[in-house]
Formats: structure tokens, C-alpha cells, sequence
């Protein structure tokens, strides 16, 4: 299992400045690239304080810019508010320009909030995001294509540059639930998933349904990859557990709200709403811990399969203390988990 580094700008006070906010993050990328994390991710969001990343491939060509061998993943582009022949250009544009590092994960948008004031329903989300994905592959793999479905309507065009890596940019479909992670994967993608905050047994059932659409593809399925995000934070004591469950509790807060909650957002900030987890309840979802525990509890996910475990530590401490717990990561854990996969092997 390889280690990935979320980008995921969480930023619950505007006052810091948005140039912080975006300094911090290319930091962080060249720190994880200077530690050996495989790759670092960038999410999509809009109009809102957390995840607040409104152009994913713009971040992506910038990081590589400073960077020399992370992959770079986005988390994810969600197509529904894009005109694919403009993204489809952008897409090839920014692997160009990150010399093949680039990973596009795509999905069909989560939060209703910004889904609807963007114009794009999130009732209507999966209808736009199937044709949209399809229009897309057939944009990279074919010259003159033309469309008549029910969002798009052209006569034949040809996107320009054509795509360097063949047969097009690589893609990584967003999943949550474990049968459209199955289709996704009888569909020849690599997969990106999270359990969120719920617990283990819907992790289980997520890489589950991975495992046995992998399985049944064969040899032609060899090449696919599993990556599973959640919040991850080596905390440096039992206090610093307890200070960074507490910022985690309120993380999610303001995440529920516009996930599956009433959306209530003011000059876009997100008002952090009660849950219905306990604290308690959440800190056995998420791994805030120890080295000694975070070493057993890592090891968990590596046996179970997982080959790209993307770590969320950015729920409210302070950029140096995010830093700081990448760097004991690395140092105190990372080692270990390496050293675990080559006795299995």
C-alpha cells in the first residue's frame, strides 16, 4: 500500500487570506514529495470553506511544477458542471503539462448546495454525469465526434491538442456506494473511495465490491488501482488525539451540512450543524491516534487491499502542525507499513 497526501484546503476562516490557504497546500505537495508519498490529491468544490479547491487541473499543473515525482490525482473533477468539450481540452492540456503524473479522478458532485446554485441539480447528477463521462472518452479517443443526447447537441468536432498519453489522459472514477464501484470497475476504471466517516464494515463492503470486479475482469483488470481517502492525523500524545478529535468532530459538521444536510451556508462559510455520531462514536471512524496505534491500524487497511490510502489531516489545525504530523507519519509509520508488504511479499 502507497501513501497520498489530500490536498483538501479546508479553510474555516476566510480572514487567513485565500493566497495562505493555497501556499500552504503547494507546501504540503513539495513536503510529500520529498517524503516519498506516492502521489497528492486535489479536490473540486464551490462557494463554499471547505474542500476549497475551484480548479483541481489548474492546482495540478502548478504542483507539478514544483514537485519532480508525486502523482498527481484530482478528487474529483466533477463533470457535471463542466461543458466537456471545454474540459476535455483543459484535461489533455494540464497531463501535458504535468508530465504524465496526472490522474483525473472524476465524479458527479456531492454537495445539493453548491450542485444547485452551480445550475446543475444533484437529482439530476448522475443522468449528466453518465453522458457526461462518455462524451469525454470518446472526445479523447476519437477525432470528429459529434453528439445528439440530452445535454449535448454538436456537430462533429475534434479536441485540440490531442492527448499525449494514450489512449487518453488516465481516469479514476469517484465511488461511494459498492455496486457503482463494481460497474466502474467491470468498466475497466481505477477507483476512488471513502467511507467518510461511517465505519469499518462500509469500508469492508466498498473494497469488497472493488476486489470482486477486479477479480472477474482477469488479467485485463491487473492494472487497476483502489484508492481510499479518509481522515488520518499521528497525533503526538493522548491530548493531541483528544484536541484533534474535537477539530475533527466540527470538520464534519460543516461537511454533513452540505453533504446530506440543510445546506446552510452564509458569505460562504458553513455553518457547523450538531451530528447524530457522538465524538466518541466518530473517534473509532477515523484515525486519529498514536504511532504505536497508527501503525496497527494502517496495517488494517494495507492487508485488506487497499492500494492507495489518501490521508486527510487537514481539518483545522494549523499548517505547521499538518507539517508536522506529515513528517512523523513518514518517520514513525511509513516504514513500517513498507516493511510489512515485503515480509508478505
Amino acid at each position: 500500500m502507497e501513501f497520498n497526501h489530500f490536498l483538501s484546503s479546508y479553510y474555516p476562516d476566510p480572514a487567513y487570506g485565500g493566497d495562505r490557504l493555497y501556499a500552504d497546500m503547494i507546501e504540503q505537495a513539495v513536503l510529500a514529495d520529498r517524503l516519498g508519498y506516492r502521489g497528492v490529491t486535489i479536490p473540486e468544490h464551490h462557494l463554499i470553506n471547505i474542500l476549497l479547491v475551484p480548479d483541481p487541473l489548474q492546482m495540478a499543473v502548478k504542483v507539478a511544477s514544483v514537485t519532480s515525482r508525486v502523482e498527481i490525482v484530482t478528487s474529483v473533477s466533477v463533470l457535471p458542471l463542466h461543458d466537456m468539450r471545454v474540459f476535455a481540452g483543459q484535461a489533455v492540456q494540464a497531463d501535458i503539462l504535468c508530465e504524465g503524473r496526472l490522474i483525473i479522478g472524476v465524479g458527479r458532485g456531492a454537495f445539493a448546495y453548491e450542485m444547485g446554485r452551480m445550475g446543475t441539480p444533484i437529482e439530476n447528477s448522475r443522468e449528466k454525469f453518465d453522458e457526461s463521462l462518455n462524451l469525454l472518452i470518446a472526445l479523447f479517443t476519437q477525432e470528429e465526434v459529434s453528439w445528439d443526447g440530452k445535454y449535448y447537441k454538436f456537430d462533429p468536432i475534434t479536441v485540440m491538442p490531442r492527448p499525449v498519453t494514450k489512449p487518453m489522459p488516465q481516469l479514476m472514477m469517484a465511488a461511494l456506494i459498492p455496486e457503482a464501484i463494481y460497474a466502474s470497475v467491470k468498466r475497466g476504471f481505477h477507483i476512488q473511495t471513502t467511507p467518510l466517516d461511517a465505519t469499518l464494515e462500509k469500508m469492508k463492503a466498498q473494497i469488497d465490491a472493488f476486489h470482486r470486479g477486479k477479480a472477474e475482469l482477469g488479467e485485463q483488470g491487473k492494472h487497476l488501482r483502489l484508492a481510499l481517502s479518509r481522515v488520518c492525523l499521528l497525533a503526538k500524545d493522548d491530548a493531541d488525539v483528544k484536541r484533534k478529535t474535537e477539530l475533527a468532530y466540527e470538520y464534519y459538521g460543516r461537511f454533513n451540512n452540505v453533504f446530506t444536510g440543510p445546506g446552510i451556508v452564509e458569505n460562504g462559510v458553513i455553518k457547523s450543524l450538531p451530528q447524530k455520531q457522538t465524538i466518541e462514536e466518530l473517534s473509532q471512524n477515523l484515525i486519529i491516534c498514536t504511532a504505536s496505534e497508527m501503525v496497527d491500524r494502517v496495517s488494517q487497511y494495507a492487508e485488506l487491499g487497499i492500494d492507495d490510502f489518501i490521508m486527510n489531516v487537514n481539518i483545522g489545525e494549523t499548517h505547521q502542525e499538518s507539517l508536522e504530523a506529515m513528517e512523523r507519519f513518514a518517520s514513525e509509520v511509513m516504514p513500517h507499513i513498507s516493511a510489512s508488504a515485503k515480509r508478505a511479499a
